[in-house]
């Protein structure tokens, strides 16, 4: 590892705040020495208690993450916050809203908010979340919560990084039932209806009490079902205190923990034999070919595909397939 590398690995053991931020960006964008960089980080992090926090658009998450976030330093906590935002269609970059949301947070010291952009890559967006969680953790964070973007059922991608997820819902929202998805019901561990203060509160929370109790759920115990208010601060101490607690189920840890290190694991290969296989095709010409033939109505995409990858994988050695 480079020096610059390891000048910021050292600053981020020390608790420089800036050598934090470069070296998340650095990760981030994956420039040269970034995975020796995270293997030294790797056995720096490990005591952090990470939170995912998702749900609807407008359901209060970013409120919700910041009364959660006083709370959690009030009770002497250092806390980072991943703010999972949209991707800029100019820059790719994030378009933080959830930071402008967040703003009342930038004067605690104890605290550091990132954004980071979705930026639509499949797989990518989870594995650079755990990175920044490590890092953060690394850093010396206690806690870690990660808010996500908010688009629905492709949540649960994100919070494969977290160890315990919270669902936010609302009232008002037309049909309870159908707003909890087959997907987010497998994933929750605590159901959050916000806005608790406002009419039909009580009916979400029933449904959600229902859904649950009709469903063949994994565990003994069913998740929490909890009413809060974000802006009146209402139920967030009741919340804090079910997101601290410690699991009974210790083997439904382990298993948890078991499978976001297979996922990670696989992420990371996924992401490494696309940029190795897209790298060999526009080297050799390979994929300007296909596209021609696919052009002039010479083959289709798919079959196309299918040899390249039958060939590259059952024999080791891809041939051009292109005549």
């Amino acid at each position: 590892m480079d020096n610059a590398w390891e000048k910021l690995v050292q600053g981020v053991k020390a608790g420089d705040v800036r050598c934090l931020a470069r070296l998340i960006s650095r990760v981030e964008n994956r420039e040269p020495g970034w995975e020796t960089a995270m293997s030294r980080i790797y056995f720096m992090a490990g005591s952090a208690r990470v939170f995912g926090i998702t749900g609807s658009p407008g359901a209060g998450k970013s409120t919700l993450t910041s009364e959660i976030t006083r709370l959690l330093v009030d009770r002497g906590y250092s806390v980072g916050i991943i703010a999972v935002d949209p991707s800029s269609p100019f820059s790719g970059g994030a378009l933080l809203g959830d930071r402008l949301r967040m703003k009342a947070l930038f004067t605690l010291e104890s605290v550091y908010i990132r954004s980071m952009a979705t930026r639509g890559m499949l797989g990518g967006l989870c594995q650079a979340a755990r990175d920044v969680v490590r890092i953060m953790d690394a850093f010396g964070k206690d806690i870690v919560l990660i808010e996500t973007v908010g688009v629905g059922q492709d949540e649960i991608e994100i919070v494969r990084a977290a160890d315990r997820v919270m669902v936010v819902m609302i009232p008002g929202q037309g049909d309870g039932i159908q707003a909890i998805k087959a997907g987010v019901m497998e994933i929750a561990d605590i159901y959050v209806v916000n806005k608790a203060d406002k009419p039909g509160a009580d009916e979400v929370a029933a449904d959600i009490g229902a859904m649950l109790s009709l469903s063949e759920w994994q565990h003994d115990e069913l998740p929490p079902v909890l009413q809060v208010s974000a802006l009146s601060r209402q139920g967030i101490e009741a919340l804090v205190d079910v997101l601290l607690a410690v699991p009974a189920d210790g083997s439904r840890q382990r298993l948890n923990k078991e499978t976001r290190i297979k996922e990670e694991m696989l992420s990371l290969v996924e992401r490494e034999v696309f940029r190795r296989t897209r790298k060999e095709l526009e080297q050799d010409g390979w994929l300007s070919q296909a596209v021609d033939r696919v052009l002039d109505n010479a083959g289709d995409p798919y079959t196309i595909v299918k040899q390249m990858m039958e060939t590259h994988f059952n024999q080791g050695t891809r041939k051009t397939i292109v005549e």
